[in-house]
């Protein structure tokens, strides 16, 4: 069983690991990614500001959420 810090740090990742495939960091005016994993249940979200009109940002944002959840549970798997 991962510890708590380690779910969160891997979701963070992970979710960041998506921001910036998809952005070139240059472009990226803010960003947050806040993760959560108390008893068991993993919140996550991801919130995308930047300055590239062929990024849709809140796209971006909800593949990075989903990235985080994968890889948690991919932790868990191992």
């Amino acid at each position: 069983m991962p510890e708590d810090s380690e779910v969160v740090q891997t979701a963070a990742e992970a979710a960041e690991n998506v921001i910036f495939s998809r952005c070139d960091s240059s472009t990226v005016t803010d960003f947050d990614v806040t993760v959560t994993f108390e008893d068991g249940i993993l919140e996550v979200d991801v919130y995308l500001n930047a300055d590239d009109s062929t990024v849709d940002e809140r796209q971006v944002a909800d593949d990075a959420a989903l990235a985080a959840r994968s890889a948690v549970d991919d932790l868990f798997d191992d």
